[in-house]
């Protein structure tokens, strides 16, 4: 009787239960035997409990209903994002980046106008925050769900429990046939490009066919690989450390649907809001600040007690240059980290993987299999440096001025050609909507999403002529239209509470 394929997951965490929840379901018809190995002496790193819209996505393709999973992580909406504290611009010291709908379409193409006169000399409001129903939501506790059903849903994220959430998803997959098994491995056995198996101290020699590395920074079975490289991020992302802390929500305060990404002295602090606390962490580089300073400043930010407990974590920012190599696919921070700023991480690992099934073939020639790892290893490449232009784009953006680690952001990076074009057409006046459809899925990142970070930054000219009445009303309309749409929507916590009735059918 022949084996089944045999595919081995090293590492647990979210990254590890959730390959193993779409490989379970794509190959649910196929002879496949997936089992995932964890240890239990070794820690997750704690970062990433928000998402893009992309997770929706994996949600949708599970049949997972939002009723079902979110309740279970302490889970809640995300509209955007807001970003205080990077620009010294009047009136662009905090902008937004908002998840966009077809609600936006025409109030959306107002902005993109506006942004335009601005970037000519005329003195036009421009900010995102005020042209987009994401923070007219997010700012006053609604949820990105109406009252009644639109003709289109809204795109939107999570916040949510990384740890309650790697606990769901481990029940689904366990309970869609994934062997579950606690040990830690000593040693991989390797056979030129390929791995044979891995040696554990409790259950020996575990042999498979295929190995996902979810080990995280560690990336035990991709770093053995011959010819192993990793491209380092560092001279463009500053950011290699962060200090954590979780407060209880403040019951008397509206739950907000959206994250804040707040500068600091040396870096940011995120604000995440969950059902039953709030997680917050400050992203710095040890290089401007120690971790003993950066501690006692997130402490000040946040007026913590002194019986706070804290979590310091370090951080490697870069990825690898094969994420699939031979029989071994990294996902997660084993295949590469790009800092937490626009919560990327989990869109990474799903987009690795989904990638990944839709190219992989259980028996197939050799040449062929190659020609297809090179495509996809491009492919992800693609993604990640794509993702890093965007996240750079920020420090290069801010205008800060108070102190040395803005000023070393700004100035020393070293970004892409790619981002430097990009800044100078908008400098220039130029035609930012040819280079961005030019560049296409390289850039990540749509047009709204980039002109949203180069106008929220406040990034016009200094000397501005006056704009007519009539811009003035325009404006004056968008604000109108979109804070009189907020009734349509429900409160956050209404819907949050709806999506744990029994008699609920989620919307």
């Amino acid at each position: 009787m022949k084996k089944p394929y045999s595919v081995l997951i090293v590492g647990g965490g979210t990254a590890g239960w959730m390959a193993a929840n779409l490989m379970a379901h794509r190959w649910r018809d196929s002879e496949v035997a997936i089992t995932l190995l964890e240890s239990d002496t070794i820690g997750t790193i704690g970062v990433g409990e928000g998402s893009t819209p992309y997770l929706k996505g994996f949600f949708k393709s599970l049949g997972i209903a939002e009723s079902e999973w979110m309740p279970a992580c302490n889970a809640t909406y995300k509209c955007g994002i807001r970003f205080p504290r990077w620009s010294t611009v009047p009136g662009y010291e905090s902008y937004y980046h908002p998840f966009f709908s077809p609600l936006d379409r025409e109030i959306g193409q107002v902005f993109f106008r506006n942004t335009g006169q601005r970037r000519g000399g005329l003195d036009v409001p421009a900010n995102p925050t005020d042209f987009f129903h994401a923070p007219y939501l997010s700012s006053n506790a609604r949820a990105p769900h109406p009252e009644k059903p639109l003709p289109f849903e809204l795109d939107y994220g999570y916040h949510f429990d990384a740890g309650l959430l790697g606990r769901f998803l481990r029940d689904t997959a366990k309970a869609a046939g994934v062997q579950h098994v606690i040990d830690t491995v000593s040693a991989v056995e390797r056979n030129a490009e390929r791995i044979d198996a891995v040696v554990t101290e409790k259950h020996g020699r575990v042999a498979a066919d295929l190995f996902v590395d979810c080990s995280g920074f560690r990336a035990l079975l991709l770093s053995g690989a011959p010819g192993y490289r990793f491209r380092d991020f560092s001279s463009t992302l500053f950011n290699n450390a962060a200090v954590t802390v979780q407060m209880e929500r403040d019951q008397s305060q509206p739950l907000l649907s959206e994250t804040i990404s707040e500068g600091l002295s040396s870096g940011w602090m995120w604000r995440i809001p969950l059902q039953n606390r709030t997680g917050c962490g400050y992203v710095y580089s040890d290089h401007f600040v120690a971790a003993n300073d950066a501690e006692a400043e997130l402490r000040k930010t946040l007026r913590l007690p002194e019986s706070a407990r804290v979590n310091h974590l370090k951080m490697k920012v870069g990825r690898v240059e094969q994420h699939w190599h031979g029989n071994c696919l990294g996902v997660g921070l084993s295949q590469g980290f790009i800092e937490p700023l626009e919560a990327t991480a989990l869109m990474l690992v799903q987009f690795t993987i989904e990638h990944f099934l839709d190219a992989f073939r259980f028996s197939e020639p050799e040449a062929a299999g190659e020609q297809k790892r090179t495509g996809f290893n491009e492919r992800i490449n693609q993604l990640f440096d794509g993702v890093l232009d965007y996240v750079a784009g920020h420090y290069r953006l801010n205008t800060r001025e108070d102190t040395a680690y803005w000023r070393t952001a700004r100035e020393d990076a070293i970004i892409s050609d790619r981002l430097q074009a990009l800044l100078d057409c908008w400098d220039n006046n130029g035609d930012v909507d040819g280079l961005l459809e030019q560049a296409g899925a390289e850039l990540v990142y749509s047009r709204a999403s980039w002109y949203s970070l180069l106008a929220g930054m406040g990034r016009f000219p200094v000397s501005l002529r006056p704009a007519d009445a009539a811009v003035q009303q325009e404006w004056e309309d968008v604000r109108r239209f979109c804070t009189g749409n907020q009734a349509r929507f429900r409160q956050h916590q209404a819907q949050l509470d709806m999506l744990t009735r029994t008699d609920h059918e989620p919307a």
